[in-house]
């Protein structure tokens, strides 16, 4: 490991304890023993523990490095060190770095020699090391970054809500979005796993903006639950079992004591639930659906047609119109039109854009046909809606 490290970036690994101690650093090359640096760099281990990432940061002024956790299951174990570098402008980097160094403890001959010796690289260059760095260890070293993976997902989903409410707080009426409970069991239908974790989040970000209540959002967590359950269970009675399933998740639901903490548990029953419907065979076709609805949600503001998805993914128009409608129960146009009129009520009550020019935006003909797609699926007309929903 240490050698193909060292060909790909010409730098040296090596071994931090849980205290940020170097094992493999020989003391009288580098200030690396001083207590100023092992501090850094045993936050270091615990910042990319939470994250479960590498971490890269500056271990002195001018100085950047990074750190792989080593985690073994749920156990920390330590670190490894991907080497040093100079970020900036040189000069000015290593003369500030040995003062730093120097009144940290260590000899000025010390800490200059340690900061002539260091490489000049862009940050971007860093970053990139350590991402090759971490794919190396957990390739060759015999480690199960179980916390990792864990600590990772929950980070990543807590970034996409904390999106998802920066997004949300621009309308004027925050209900929460009973439609994209449809949307949800659609993705979960075709095994479309992180199209399904993204809806869930923005739901999730509903709930909490709705009110931050843990109580009220447990409660719409199970509700959400309790829906996605019976729809399946109607589909398919195969999916009975579900029930069992439901009835154990709703008691993590129930003990959750944070709101960070619900979202991890909700994430969990969604990916158990995905992967029960699929035992059951519920979706034999779900590749070619899941990439149909893929094209979907990224192109429906344009003029798709069904021709244009069968030749992208392949299929005839006939295939694809079934494949869809059997998957989701909604025909290619009825999704297409869905995710226009959801867009469009989110765009009536967040701004003040003419009809005709969300009407186009949106992949519409002209505004009087969006103005009757839009009353077929809301019940109104879109003046009337922007008007209940902004008090005009």
């Amino acid at each position: 490991m240490r050698r193909s490290y060292k060909k790909a970036y010409g730098l040296r690994l090596d071994i931090v304890a849980l205290d940020g101690f170097m094992v493999t650093c020989k003391r009288d090359e580098c200030p690396c023993h001083l207590p100023v640096l092992a501090r850094g760099r045993a936050n270091a281990i615990q910042q990319a523990v939470r994250w479960g990432e590498p971490y890269v940061f500056f271990l002195a002024p001018g100085v950047m490095t990074w750190v792989i956790p080593l985690v073994d299951g749920n156990t920390i174990l330590g670190g490894i060190t991907g080497g040093e570098v100079v970020a900036g402008d040189a000069d000015e980097s290593r003369t500030a770095a040995i003062n730093y160094l120097v009144e940290a403890g260590s000899s000025r001959t010390l800490a200059s020699r340690y900061a002539q010796e260091l490489s000049v690289w862009p940050q971007s260059r860093a970053h990139e090391s350590a991402s090759a760095l971490f794919e190396l260890v957990y390739q060759m070293l015999p480690l199960k970054p179980t916390l990792l993976d864990r600590n990772r997902e929950n980070a990543q989903q807590q970034r996409q809500i904390a999106e998802a409410i920066q997004e949300r707080k621009g309308l004027v009426d925050r209900k929460y979005p009973m439609h994209e409970e449809q949307i949800l069991l659609s993705l979960m239908r075709v095994g479309d796993r992180n199209g399904a974790r993204r809806v869930l989040n923005e739901m999730l970000a509903a709930m909490f903006l709705y009110s931050p209540k843990l109580l009220l959002i447990r409660a719409r967590a199970i509700e959400m639950m309790g829906f996605l359950v019976r729809a399946a269970i109607e589909d398919n009675p195969l999916q009975e079992p579900l029930m069992e399933r439901h009835q154990e998740w709703v008691g993590y639901i129930v003990g959750a004591q944070s709101f960070e903490q619900l979202c991890e548990v909700l994430r969990r029953a969604l990916d158990d639930f995905m992967d029960a419907i699929f035992i059951q065979g519920y979706n034999r076709s779900s590749e070619n659906v899941e990439r149909i609805l893929s094209i979907i949600t990224k192109r429906y503001m344009t003029a798709l047609s069904l021709q244009q998805l069968a030749d992208e993914v392949g299929l005839s128009r006939f295939h694809v119109a079934r494949l869809v409608k059997r998957s989701t129960g909604k025909t290619v146009t009825q999704h297409i039109r869905t995710f226009r009129v959801n867009r469009a009520s989110e765009l009536l009550e967040s701004t003040d854009k003419p009809y005709s020019e969300i009407a186009y935006g949106l992949g519409f003909a002209d505004q009087s046909y969006f103005i009757k797609q839009f009353r077929e699926m809301t019940g109104t007309t879109p003046a009337r809606y922007r008007q209940a929903r902004r008090g005009r």
